[in-house]
């Protein structure tokens, strides 16, 4: 039976914590920029650690130099990590692009236009049929 609130998921949230500190005060690469650590998956044996990040800036380019300049940070901010966390083991860090935001803030805008194309057309019928009733 699996424990509800494991150790792996503990050592997540607060890899998340600390690694957001790192990025926001140690870590001086331009190529980064504005940077937020949106969650953490922490393989069981703790020896993988896969932190997902959104950037300031959405484009394709900087979202790609920016995993860049992560990944090759990744050793710094795995010894400052080391340094926070005390873990006998620190895990391998691999930085992913989080989408998630991007896309919910596409599907909101595509509800939030069919919502509105779909008023207009009721109004649209409304305004025909009050004319036909004249």
């Amino acid at each position: 039976m699996a424990k509800e609130f494991s150790r792996a998921r503990r050592v997540a949230q607060q890899m998340q914590r600390e690694v957001a500190m790192i990025l926001q005060r140690e870590i001086k690469d331009p190529r980064i920029g504005m940077v937020t650590v949106s969650d953490v998956d922490v393989s069981g044996d703790l020896q993988h650690a896969r932190i997902y990040v959104t950037f300031l800036n959405n484009d394709a380019e900087s979202i790609e130099t920016g995993l860049k300049g992560l990944s090759e940070a990744s050793g710094y901010i795995r010894l400052l990590l080391g340094k926070a966390m005390q873990l006998r083991v620190v895990p391998e860090l691999r930085f992913a692009y989080d989408k998630t935001l991007v896309e919910g803030m596409r599907i909101s805008n595509l509800v939030t236009n069919t919502i509105r194309q779909d008023e207009a057309r009721q109004q649209a019928d409304d305004s025909m049929g009050e004319e036909a009733k004249d």
